[in-house]
This record gives structure tokens, C-alpha cells and sequence, in this order.
């Protein structure tokens, strides 16, 4: 699977196409698409949503996507990265240098369902009109219009990280009195959750130079759950996703995640959700037929 790169800390781009534009591909920086116009497909990470106008998607580092075009779709794009965040606290007063680092903080470490990000008709409002100024700023090149794109980008990004940070669970909201080893070794479980061996204790604590004794207690410390527990919610929010927005066997799905088998999986599933990952599949699909059915 390719890999894009970006070596500035952000760009926008504006395209319109009727057909796919790339296969499915990864990239390694942060990517906001917006959709100005169209239908299709847009499959993050094996699970498929439809989009429209107005939908905004955030994809993070290493997700894969690919946008399938069913109309034609104008979209417009910003990209940015770890420079972005950098470069703007290298500018910003105290003050400033404080939402930088919140604004870091997450995108890097929140979770967030795949799908459109904005989830109130504001935000929906007030980002159209920024987009559709980007794009003005963009094509006419006035004066000073580097320095209106790069604002209007910093707003939008804000705007996203503002519907991250509402839907955050309150004990993994930001907090600047918290030690910054909390937040990487969150970002870091993140970042390896489908690779194992990175996951364990021992290699955690070598990683951070954290005793393996104490690292538990560290994490729980800052976060009010043990690692473990952070690693299997982690886990069982993404087996959601993929029962929500994929057609993947309930075996696909645990091989994927790295359960011992099926029957492990729908184990822990109903421990924590009390529900078994089938069930909780034909109760969303059930949900959506009666909405479907009452809306018609």
C-alpha cells in the first residue's frame, strides 16, 4: 500500500473528479477532506461510509482510505503534520502557546469515531463559509492572501479539534498540570494497537524508561483506568466501528485486532458492552430500520 508524504506543515488542495482518485492508500500526516459537492464512498479503514455535501472527514497518520466516486465530487483538502503544530508554537504568545499545545494534544490523542466530524449544524455553517473562503483566497491570490489561508486554516482545524474534544471522554481531556509521558504513551498505544508486541508492559516501560512495576500504577494515576484496561476499551471501541460501518465477520474482526479467536472476542465484548458483538450489530441495524421507517 503506498505511503504519501508531506514535507511543509500544511498545504490545501482543491480538486474536482469523476472517478476514484487514488487506490486505497495511507498517508503520514493529518488530512481534513471536505466534500464541496458530489456523492460516493468514502472507506476509512475497511469501513465504507456515504458522503455528501458538507461532510468534513479527518483522517490521522497511517489510516488508510480510498473515496469512491458515484457523482462527480468537488473536494477540497488540508493537510498539515507535526511542523504545523511546531512552527505555531514557535510564533504564539503564552497564551497561545497553551492551545497549541492542547490543539496537539488532540489530535494526537483523542479517538474519534470515522465518519463526518462535525456533528452540529453551526460548526456545518461555519465551516462551509471558511472553506468556500479558502478557495476564494486560493484561486484570486489578492494581497496578503497567504497570511488570510494560513488563519482561515488554523480556524478550521480548531473547529475540528472542538468536535474531538466535546465527544473526549472528561478523563482524557487535556490537562496541562499532567505529566506529557501520560499523553505519548497514549499516542503510543494508539499508534501500535495492532501490533502486540509493542503492547506489552515490558516493552512499554522500556520505551518511556518507566518501571515495569510501577507503570500501571502510573497510567491509572493520570487517567483513572489501569493500561490494560485503556488497551481492551481502546480495542473494543474500533471492534464497534468495524460492527457498525463494516461487513467483516465477527472472525475477521478478532483476527484483525489480535483476539486469541471468536469466541474470545464475544467473550470480552459482552463483559464490557453486555451485549454480544452480533447482537450489538442487529440491534444498531434495527435501530436504523425503525429511524428509516418513521422518517419515510
Amino acid at each position: 500500500m503506498n505511503t504519501e508524504n508531506l514535507h511543509q506543515p500544511f498545504e490545501i488542495l482543491y480538486k474536482e473528479t469523476d472517478e476514484c482518485l487514488k487506490p486505497t492508500h495511507k498517508h503520514n500526516f493529518f488530512e481534513l477532506v471536505y466534500i464541496i459537492d458530489g456523492a460516493g464512498t468514502h472507506c476509512i479503514n475497511k469501513n465504507k461510509f456515504e458522503y455528501s455535501n458538507g461532510h468534513l472527514f479527518l483522517l490521522t497518520p497511517q489510516d488508510s482510505h480510498k473515496l469512491t466516486v458515484r457523482t462527480t465530487t468537488k473536494f477540497f483538502l488540508i493537510r498539515f503534520n507535526d511542523i504545523y503544530f511546531k512552527s505555531q508554537n514557535e510564533q504564539a504568545s503564552s497564551q497561545q502557546n497553551e492551545w497549541i499545545k492542547k490543539l496537539e494534544f488532540i489530535f494526537h490523542n483523542t479517538t474519534h469515531s470515522p465518519g463526518c466530524i462535525l456533528k452540529g449544524m453551526n460548526d456545518r455553517v461555519l465551516v462551509k463559509a471558511l472553506i468556500e473562503g479558502l478557495i476564494k483566497e486560493h484561486i484570486n491570490k489578492d494581497p496578503y492572501h497567504q497570511e488570510i489561508i494560513h488563519q482561515m486554516v488554523n480556524t478550521v482545524i480548531s473547529i475540528v479539534a472542538r468536535n474531538l474534544y466535546i465527544k473526549a471522554p472528561q478523563k482524557k481531556k487535556y490537562d496541562s498540570h499532567n505529566d506529557e509521558t501520560i499523553y505519548k504513551i497514549i499516542h503510543y498505544v494508539q499508534a501500535n494497537i495492532y501490533k502486540p508486541e509493542l503492547l506489552k508492559a515490558e516493552q512499554i516501560a522500556n520505551t518511556f524508561k518507566i518501571s515495569v512495576n510501577y507503570l500501571s500504577e502510573y497510567f491509572k494515576k493520570h487517567t483513572d483506568e489501569t493500561l490494560q484496561q485503556y488497551i481492551t476499551n481502546y480495542k473494543l471501541k474500533l471492534v464497534e466501528t468495524r460492527l457498525l460501518h463494516s461487513d467483516m465477520r465477527i472472525n475477521e474482526i478478532a483476527f484483525e485486532l489480535h483476539f486469541t479467536d471468536e469466541s474470545h472476542l464475544n467473550r470480552i465484548f459482552k463483559k464490557y458492552k453486555g451485549v454480544s458483538p452480533t447482537g450489538y450489530r442487529k440491534q444498531v441495524m434495527f435501530d436504523r430500520k425503525m429511524i428509516v421507517t418513521a422518517t419515510a
